[in-house]
């Protein structure tokens, strides 16, 4: 797991363009720029407690350092992966976040460490820290959030445990990602098994969304032409439309695609096109 963790975290610098370190050759090559590279490389052989102190006394030195702000994250990389130091870790990090020109990519990870932090204390023992994950529920970054609801489905109490269930809904209703949909449920059915049943009812009557055209009769209340098509096979709809009563439409100066914009945009209402001459009524809507 640790080295995972490594691996993710030169990924995310890589595709931070690596921060400071790639600003000029002239900034990679000051007697700072040296130093850092040297203390990454500690990072990366997993050399933590050296790694650590060099990054410690590297912060002191450089405050106004380009590199600070990668140093206190590396720093705090390098508490978490030691055993023991667990609250430290989440108090560098705390103030890794704080700082203004910290990398967006970094940020997310770093709130994702502090989760597993508090997760982990929280096993140990200490049930305060359970509130940084809940505290966590409300970030605008989506993946925290959702990362946050899930762990937060395996405390014990269950008061604690409800705070993640209207995450854990919005996920299985609104996500694409079979795998992520498959997480939230298992971490709902922790949680709240008849919450996972509401919802996955509601799911699937939202799958399927049916485009509904009727042509009635006035004079007989007939229906003269049914249709009911899955709203993915709308240009199937409409070619099945007869030519009189497409003729009809374009009578009354209806466009037939703004039509159908307009009907998916309004769903549940009925949009009607009558025909006084051949008395006629259309009727198109989406269920």
């Amino acid at each position: 797991m640790k080295t995972v963790r490594i691996y993710m975290a030169v990924l995310i610098l890589v595709a931070a363009g690596l921060g400071a370190v790639g600003q000029t050759t002239e900034t990679a090559q000051t007697a700072e720029g040296k130093l850092f590279q040297e203390i990454r490389h500690l990072y990366f052989d997993e050399k933590w407690t050296e790694a650590q102190t060099r990054l410690e006394d590297f912060l002191v030195r450089y405050p106004q350092s380009p590199f600070y702000a990668q140093a206190l994250y590396y720093k705090s990389k390098c508490l978490e992966e030691q055993d023991g130091m667990e609250r430290e870790a989440l108090r560098s990090y705390k103030e890794f976040l704080r700082l203004r020109d910290r990398n967006k990519d970094l940020a997310e990870d770093a709130e994702v460490s502090i989760i597993d932090l508090a997760m982990k204390l929280y096993d140990q023992g200490d049930k305060g820290f359970v509130r940084e994950v809940e505290d966590r529920l409300a970030s605008p970054n989506k993946v925290v959030r959702y990362y946050a609801a899930v762990q937060l489905s395996y405390v014990k109490e269950k008061r604690i445990a409800d705070k993640s269930v209207p995450i854990l809904k919005q996920i299985i209703e609104e996500e694409n990602s079979g795998e992520l949909r498959d997480r939230a449920r298992i971490a709902l059915l922790r949680v709240s098994p008849d919450a996972l049943a509401g919802v996955e009812e509601r799911r699937n009557e939202k799958k399927v969304r049916m485009l509904r055209i009727v042509v009635m009769d006035d004079r007989t209340k007939k229906i003269e032409f049914q249709l009911n098509i899955p709203w993915a096979l709308a240009d199937l709809a409409l070619s099945a439309i007869p030519d009189e009563e497409k003729a009809t439409i374009r009578q009354k100066g209806y466009d037939i695609n703004k039509i159908l914009k307009g009907v998916q945009e309004g769903r549940g209402t009925i949009l009607e096109i009558n025909d006084a001459k051949e008395r006629k009524t259309i009727k198109i809507w989406i269920e």
